[in-house]
């Protein structure tokens, strides 16, 4: 066996193909379009979870028999809502309106015998102190059960239920802070339209005692 034979024996076979034959940036290129794809597939899922709550009236249970939050109802199903979970308030976060929304569900709480109060909240500005004691007032001597809805029940109704639950139902840091969340379509991210509404529940942990707030 000559030279030669004995080195082409000992050298690498590259006739055979595997990972360490590709080149690195074609490795990064399919770990970004993998890292792409399992993104967008979380956005659509969570988008539809969003959109099916929108849907079905962004309706949820604070506290059974006392506390309820949704998005804007349409006449159908206030009553529904009404026959199955008793509300003899709501607070509507909107603030009164000339619109047709408005009136049906003014004319609709009055067929059903339900109070109608007009709060109106802004979700791209923060509460001031009055406000919040203004809404602690209203929702502490409201008859119960109580409906709390905005227009998608994300953002207002979010820092009015932990509010509620801060002040009210004296409920844990994290029981209050949890109306703030994507679960019910609120994006607690900073620079968000809505980040308003996390600032002034930041703003007044201190009031409601939470310890290290």
């Amino acid at each position: 066996m000559t030279d030669a034979t004995a080195a082409n024996l000992l050298a690498p076979d590259h006739t055979e193909t595997g990972a360490a034959d590709v080149p690195l940036d074609a490795r990064t290129r399919t770990k970004r379009r993998r890292a792409v794809i399992a993104f967008v597939a979380v956005l659509a899922v969570v988008g539809g979870y969003l959109g099916l709550q929108q849907w079905i009236g962004n309706f949820h249970t604070v506290i059974a028999g006392e506390l309820y939050r949704s998005a804007q109802l349409d006449a159908g199903d206030l009553a529904q809502h009404q026959k199955d979970y008793g509300i003899r308030t709501i607070i509507n976060l909107r603030g009164p309106s000339d619109a047709a929304w408005y009136k049906d569900e003014v004319a609709e709480s009055e067929a059903l015998g339900i109070r109608h109060i007009d709060f109106k909240l802004s979700a791209g500005r923060e509460l001031t102190d009055a406000q919040v004691d203004q809404l602690v007032a209203l929702m502490e001597t409201a008859e119960k059960p109580l409906l709390l809805h905005c227009r998608g029940g994300s953002d207002r109704s979010g820092i009015a239920s932990a509010i509620y639950l801060a002040a009210i139902a004296k409920a844990d840091e994290a029981a209050a802070e949890r109306q703030l969340s994507i679960y019910y379509g609120h994006f607690p991210i900073p620079f968000f339209p809505a980040w308003a509404m996390d600032q002034t529940f930041e703003r007044l942990e201190t009031r409601f005692g939470y310890p290290g707030s």
